[in-house]
C-alpha cells in the first residue's frame, strides 16, 4: 500500500485542490492519505472531513515544529510499505498513483522522485505567473532542470519533498528528515540515501503539477533560503558540491560586473539583452505563450539572483565565523 504524507500549514485551499485531484484518480492502487496539520491557525479539518468517504485519511494535528518534523510524524502514522512525500501545493494528474505503482515495481528502486510540470494552457488552474515560475524552476537554462529534473543533465537525481517516494523501512532506518534543518532537508535526505547505497530513481511517469507561490517576494525568499542551504549541505556532505550549484552565483557576479562595465562601455549591455532574449525565446517554445515568456524572464532573474545571493551571503557568513 502507498501512504501519502502531506504536511500543511495554513493552506486549506491547497488541501482542497490536492484531495480533489486524489478523488479523481483512475484505477488507483491501495493507498492512504496522512495529513499533518503543523500548528495551523487556519486548519483544514473541514476540508478533510468532506473527503473521508472517498479515501482513507488520517488527520493529525500537532504543535508547529516545521515541515521536517511534520513529515516524520506523518511517516510514523503511515501503514503502507511505501511513503510518498508531497507538498500541500501540488495537484496530481488522474493517472499519477497508477503510474507510480507500476513504475516502482518495474524499476525495482528503493527511493524515487518525480518531475513537476504545468498543465496545458487550456487548463485554467495555473495562472500566468505560476507558469512562469514553473519554467524558472524546471528549465536547464536556470539550472532548475540541471539540478534535479533530468537524467541526461546530472549523474545523480536528488528527489525533492514535493514529489518523493521511499520504502518506509528505509526511511525509518535513515532517521527520516533532519528536523534541525529548515531548508535543504530534502536534499540532505537524498544525499543520505546515496550514502547508504540505496537505489534512487527518477520516475518520469510520476509527474505532477506544482502550484508554486506567485508572490515574487516570497519566491525570492524561497530560492534565497535554498542558496543558503547549499552551503550547509556541502559542509555536511563533503564532496557533494558540483559546478552547476555555483552557476546562479556566477550569474549574480557577472550581472553585477557587466552592469558596472556598461557605465563606461554601453556594449556590455548586450550581456543583459542576451539573457532576456535567450530566456524569452526558450520560454516561448516551452510554454507556447508570449505572455508567460515575458513573465518567465522576470521569474528566472529572481530565481537565479535569489539563489546566488543566498549562497554568497551564507558563504561569507561562514568565512567570518
Amino acid at each position: 500500500m502507498l501512504s501519502l504524507i502531506i504536511p500543511v500549514y495554513n493552506r486549506p485551499d491547497e488541501i482542497e485542490e490536492l484531495l480533489h485531484s486524489l478523488a479523481q484518480q483512475q484505477t488507483p492502487p491501495s493507498y492512504e492519505v496522512v495529513i499533518v496539520e503543523d500548528g495551523s491557525s487556519v486548519p483544514c479539518a473541514t476540508v478533510v472531513d468532506r473527503y473521508r468517504d472517498q479515501m482513507s485519511i488520517h488527520y493529525e494535528v500537532v504543535p508547529n515544529g516545521g515541515p521536517s518534523k511534520a513529515r516524520n510524524i506523518g511517516v510514523r502514522h503511515a501503514t503502507g510499505d511505501w511513503v510518498i512525500i508531497l507538498d500541500s501545493d501540488v495537484v496530481l494528474p488522474p493517472d499519477y498513483l497508477y503510474n507510480v505503482s507500476q513504475a516502482i515495481v518495474a524499476d525495482e528502486c528503493d527511493a524515487w522522485g518525480g518531475p513537476d510540470a504545468a498543465p496545458s494552457l487550456q487548463d485554467g488552474s495555473f495562472g500566468m505567473w505560476q507558469r512562469a515560475i514553473n519554467y524558472a524552476m524546471t528549465s536547464p537554462l536556470t539550472t532548475g532542470g540541471i539540478r534535479g529534473g533530468s537524467k541526461r543533465l546530472t549523474k545523480r537525481f536528488y528527489p525533492r519533498t514535493f514529489n518523493l517516494g521511499c520504502r518506509k523501512d528505509l526511511f525509518e532506518s535513515l532517521g527520516g528528515f533532519d528536523e534541525t534543518m529548515r531548508y535543504g532537508e530534502d536534499i540532505d535526505f537524498s544525499m543520505r540515501l546515496y550514502e547508504a547505497n540505496s537505489r534512487v530513481a527518477l520516475l518520469p511517469e510520476a509527474v505532477l503539477y506544482h502550484k508554486r507561490r506567485v508572490d515574487l517576494r516570497k519566491f525570492y525568499r524561497q530560492v534565497w533560503h535554498s542558496g543558503t542551504a547549499r552551503v550547509e549541505l556541502s559542509r555536511r556532505h563533503p564532496g557533494s558540491m558540483r559546478l552547476t550549484y555555483l552557476l546562479p552565483t556566477l550569474f549574480v557576479v557577472t550581472t553585477l560586473l557587466f552592469t558596472l562595465l556598461a557605465v563606461w562601455c554601453p556594449w556590455f549591455w548586450l550581456y543583459h539583452v542576451l539573457f532576456i532574449v535567450t530566456i524569452f525565446a526558450d520560454a516561448s517554445c516551452r510554454t507556447h505563450s508570449v505572455a508567460v515568456a515575458w513573465r518567465a524572464v522576470v521569474a528566472s532573474f529572481v530565481q537565479l539572483s535569489g539563489y546566488g545571493i543566498g549562497y554568497l551571503s551564507q558563504r561569507f557568513k561562514r568565512c567570518k565565523a
